[in-house]
């Protein structure tokens, strides 16, 4: 639906002047007795000055003032002491806030040596009577003039002339910038201060609002609920007082099912004759799947167990002819990605596919079902996509470029090599179940492995050629042109504003999407309030910070996939880091898939924060459970940042047990009563999440691991190794193994600047001259552009025959498109069993490492 329906006003967007000359009133609710000393903003990095509240402006010109007219002998007579409290004040009152940078920092100095001139001329006068005293008479012709003075203001002056002109040179014929604190709109803040706003100001009470507001209806992709949701976001970020808001359209490929056009039936025969219900006893959104086929096929019932590519190829050895059946099969196990299911399916034979939600994996087996427990209740149905992210990822009418309005050079669904072509739809286990029981003394009684948890089964058989017959219907409206919107919301930068940090979080669903992606996107929009009250106090990012709701998500990544396409080299130039959140909690164990660099980081921030019920930090959990950083595979956002931009990429998020995924029982109740009943979970993915994206924007080093990156990739090339032998594989896999090397030699070697930069500048309180801001820009950059030259960009490059997928080291599983296939060209070609072919693949990933590696030192 287009924007034409609704009568939505863009708010006015304000200029980086507006926004950084004076705090905007509507970016903070706050009372008027609120400020910068009682939210503990300002300050520095020493323990001395803990719990200290810095003089407001005022009272710090009156004190001064008060020295320059008053010859008081109070407790100020100590120079020493009119010294530190100097040091202790953190706030200027220049109305410097049109100035950026340095200038800031020099116009704040210029200000306090004015007023220190002044207040030596008053720390004089208690010792005048001491000092001798001095008289010049000069005549000239009639004019006499008569200088007294005092020997002490000479010298005195002389002092302070000295004085300013030393710090003259060190602060700008030196052009030596203090990292240790930051001049914004007059006032000082310390990263530490920073850190500790936004931990303390994650709020669980707003994030249990924020998902309540979010379940109210249902949104799917392309329709009026996720539009008004987006009109919710947008109105956040201007709230938040971000300085650049923005709405992004494409027009993309999506369908969506018909009241009466879907139906599983039994018609032959007549005595079985029977029809599934369908819908969810709770229904408030049809039953489908995303991107299925339309079609209207019969055919005899056999049953396949998960549906992998093996279960198939079981039955074919048992004699089991699936040509023209209609093949059912279960959720979850050996084959975990529903597209690939159907896919398996249709190489097989089938004409139609159905996937039902069996109690062994996500029902009363497990434990009990919802209302009463958090597992899928018996009419509980998993919706889902299918279309074959592994292969096509984004519109699946434009790979490889951006569906945006008026594009002209899109597929015709039936050229799609995304889209399944058999039909297929999700079923409750109340309605397998007769489909089940009616197999009974059809083909042959299962193995054990495929005895599923659905009651009053007696007998497990897989079905053949003389099974009941099935009628499965699915005709449904498809939109080849349906517009989708991503929000963006973004925060400017002082020092490397075209770089910037990205924060996706997807708000499309299937029904009200509790956990998935509702838990993610209640925090999302508590971090996002949180950073907007932080800007009310003139605090800014070294980067640009740039938050972004992606739309159509669970339709194939569709929202993200395409603005990565739009903006491919803008993003491959400037974007260091992103940072995505999809199902943010549907328990208590702390998960992340992640490109290597973000390790130490993480480590760091998981040691300052606590489970809300244990007695340990998520750092002593992680290690106790023995957890590691996954790589990333291709279940979210951040497949296109990752594999086709070369972002470095990050997903995290709170697991659990099973639960009524893709369901209406996924519903706030649920969330209450099952997962996080105070939202402390929430709370803690949010500080997690805003400290993170603090540590990337903020830090003057980017906060990058290059050692583990190369560490890592050491390790996986031993894996590749084992992999390609396990096959028999006759291939020389020496090139992988120099590279590797090599890149952990040269990542070592480059991160050992780090140390440089850090002993120079802190060895110096926290001064970088010029030369070295040059330098360290420069590494930064070097530093964040390692995944993006470990893309193969060349011609005929990617993963073959899915050459969306342009990172050598990373990308889907072609067989299980949720799990991480690591160097993906030289593992599809193992499976080929082409070993001219993988020999070819070895020798081009291991140069395209060997440059990568090279590009970091020189």
């Amino acid at each position: 639906m287009g924007d034409e329906k609704y009568d939505y006003q863009a708010q006015p967007i304000p200029s980086y002047e507006e926004a950084t000359g004076q705090p905007s009133s509507s970016r903070s609710d706050l009372g008027e007795g609120t400020d910068l000393e009682r939210q503990g903003l300002l300050g520095r990095d020493h323990a001395s000055t803990r719990g200290y509240h810095p003089p407001t402006v005022e009272s710090a010109r009156t004190s001064l003032d008060d020295l320059d007219s008053s010859a008081s002998h109070s407790d100020r007579e100590s120079t020493d002491e009119l010294r530190r409290e100097l040091d202790q004040m953190d706030v200027d009152d220049s109305a410097s806030s049109s100035l950026t940078g340095r200038a800031r920092l020099g116009h704040r100095f210029s200000k306090q040596l004015s007023s220190l001139t002044r207040t030596l001329s008053a720390i004089q006068r208690p010792f005048q009577r001491y000092m001798p005293s001095f008289r010049f008479t000069i005549n000239l012709g009639d004019a006499r003039a008569r200088f007294k003075d005092q020997g002490c203001i000479m010298m005195l002056r002389l002092f302070a002339l000295l004085l300013v002109v030393a710090l003259v040179y060190v602060f700008f014929i030196a052009d030596i910038f203090n990292i240790n604190s930051r001049m914004v709109m007059g006032t000082s803040y310390s990263s530490a201060s920073v850190e500790n706003f936004i931990q303390g100001h994650i709020n669980e009470t707003n994030i249990a609002e924020n998902l309540r507001r979010v379940t109210n209806y249902t949104h799917i992709a392309g329709t009026e609920g996720s539009f008004v949701l987006s009109q919710f976001i947008e109105q956040e970020f201007h709230k938040a007082g971000f300085d650049v808001v923005s709405r992004e359209e494409f027009q993309v490929y999506l369908n969506y099912p018909r009241q009466d056009g879907r139906r599983v039936a039994i018609i032959d025969p007549p005595n079985l004759a029977w029809e599934a219900k369908l819908e969810e006893d709770n229904a408030k959104d049809l039953v489908f799947h995303g991107h299925s086929k339309s079609g209207n096929v019969t055919g005899p019932l056999v049953y396949a167990n998960f549906g992998s590519r093996d279960d198939f190829k079981a039955l074919a050895e048992k004699g089991i002819e699936l040509k023209g059946s209609i093949a059912l099969v279960r959720y979850y196990g050996t084959e975990t990605d529903r597209a690939l299911k159907i896919k398996a399916a249709e190489l097989a034979g089938a004409a139609g596919c159905i996937i039902y939600s069996d109690p062994s994996q996500d029902g009363f087996v497990k434990g009990p079902a919802y209302p009463e427990g958090r597992y899928m209740p018996s009419d509980g149905v998993q919706r889902g996509g299918v279309s074959m992210m592994s292969q096509v990822v984004g519109d699946v009418l434009s790979p490889g470029f951006a569906s945006t309005p008026g594009e002209k050079h899109r597929l015709s669904p039936e050229e799609s090599t995304g889209l399944p072509k058999i039909p297929s739809l999700p079923l409750a286990w109340r309605d397998a179940q007769h489909l089940l029981q009616g197999l009974k003394g059809h083909g042959s009684k299962v193995p054990k492995e495929w005895v599923g948890g659905v009651p009053e089964v007696k007998e497990w058989w897989t079905g053949d050629q003389n099974s009941p017959v099935v009628h499965l219907m699915n005709l449904q409206d498809e939109v080849e042109r349906q517009p989708i919107y991503n929000i963006h919301g973004r925060i400017l930068g002082m020092d490397e504003r075209d770089k910037k940090i990205i924060v996706g979080n997807h708000r499309d669903s299937w029904c009200m999407g509790s956990v998935d992606p509702g838990s993610g996107t209640a925090a999302f929009l508590e971090v996002v309030r949180a950073f907007g009250e932080l800007l009310t106090y003139g605090w800014r990012p070294l980067r640009t910070i740039e938050f972004v709701s992606w739309d159509g998500e669970e339709y194939n990544l569709i929202g993200s996939t395409e603005h990565v396409e739009n903006e491919i080299e803008e993003l491959r130039a400037n974007a260091f880091a992103y940072l995505n959140v999809d199902v943010g909690v549907s328990g208590s164990k702390f998960r992340v898939s992640a490109s290597p660099v973000f390790e130490r980081t993480v480590m760091q921030i998981l040691g300052r924060l606590s489970d809300p019920y244990a007695n340990a930090t998520l750092k002593d959990l992680w290690e106790q459970r023995g957890s590691k950083i996954e790589p990333l595979g291709a279940g979210s956002d951040y497949v296109a940042f990752q594999d086709i931009a070369g972002t470095s990429s990050i997903d995290f998020g709170f697991e659990g047990e099973a639960y009524p995924y893709h369901s209406c029982y996924e519903s706030y109740d649920w969330m209450v009563q099952n997962a996080d009943p105070d939202f402390q979970y929430h709370k803690i993915l949010a500080q997690f999440w805003g400290l993170l994206l603090l540590d990337l924007s903020e830090n003057p080093m980017l906060p990058f691991d290059m050692e583990a990156y190369g560490s890592s990739v050491t390790g996986w090339v031993k894996d590749l190794d084992g992999f390609a032998k396990s096959k028999k594989a006759e291939v020389n896999m020496e090139p992988m193994f120099k590279a590797a090397a090599e890149l952990q030699a040269n990542t070592a070697r480059f991160q050992s600047w780090n140390k440089i930069w850090h002993d120079t500048v802190w060895g110096l309180g926290g001064y970088e001259s010029n030369v070295m801001a040059v330098q360290r820009v420069n590494h930064n950059a070097r530093m964040a552009s390692l995944d993006t030259n470990l893309l193969d960009l060349e011609e005929g490059g990617g993963v073959p025959n899915r050459t969306q997928f342009r990172h050598v080291i990373f990308g889907p599983e072609l067989w299980s498109g949720y799990d991480a296939a690591l160097f993906p060209a030289i593992v599809d070609s193992i499976n080929t069993g082409d070993w001219t072919l993988t020999q070819y693949w070895i020798n081009r990933v291991a140069n395209i490492i060997h440059t990568a590696s090279d590009k970091l030192l020189h």
